[in-house]
């Protein structure tokens, strides 16, 4: 039996269900999306060694864990604001969040521990974000985290922004630089830039 016998659910009362809370809507997208990533992206033999982090370990950055020639890549995953969603003639345009589901502390390479929901520069390798909400079609775009923008908050210092990711971050289909719709050519910028800081 599945969950839905086990619940008690028919398929029409869980689109109800759906249907009437936004939020709730917003929640699954986020999840299915961390399910079809690596089945559309990470299944290439390329990739080795796919692990999905537990959402509550604090201790290891980002969603995903794989490696890729051989060296450890991190990936972090997030969505659309469903409510930012704009059609602009041919295409979209729209803003996710970027940012940690709560405020927490954390340690700047300069010592200092910030409060906050911003996520590291350099905490991740790639950011992969979920564009279902672009024409209702389960696409990426990718980019470096090193390509991310940072915060502008007045909450924080000049130098402790230039170490925190911007919370709120706009991307259009067709996708601008820096993002692109295919993860292996940021991969093997990622993977490039590792070997030769070990060198």
């Amino acid at each position: 039996m599945g969950l839905l016998e086990d619940w008690g659910v028919t398929i029409e009362e869980l689109n109800e269900i759906l249907a009437s809370r936004p939020s709730l809507r917003g929640i699954l997208v986020g999840f299915i999306a961390e399910y079809k990533l690596p089945r559309l992206w990470f299944s290439d033999p390329r990739i080795g060694g796919l692990e999905r982090y537990d959402n509550h370990d604090r201790t290891r950055p980002g969603d995903f864990g794989f490696t890729y020639r051989g060296v450890p890549v991190t990936v972090q995953v997030k969505s659309l604001q469903t409510n930012s969603i704009r059609i602009l003639g041919e295409g979209y345009a729209g803003t996710f969040q970027c940012d940690a589901s709560d405020r927490r502390p954390v340690k700047l390479p300069n010592r200092q521990t910030v409060e906050t929901t911003c996520l590291l520069v350099g905490g991740f390798d790639l950011l992969a974000v979920n564009l279902f909400g672009f024409g209702q079609e389960w696409r990426f775009a990718f980019v470096k985290n090193e390509d991310l923008p940072h915060t502008k908050s007045a909450k924080y210092t000049r130098k402790q922004r230039q170490y925190l990711l911007a919370t709120s971050i706009k991307v259009t289909w067709p996708l601008q630089p820096p993002f692109r719709d295919e993860p292996f050519a940021l991969l093997d910028e990622i993977v490039s830039a590792k070997l030769k800081r070990r060198n």
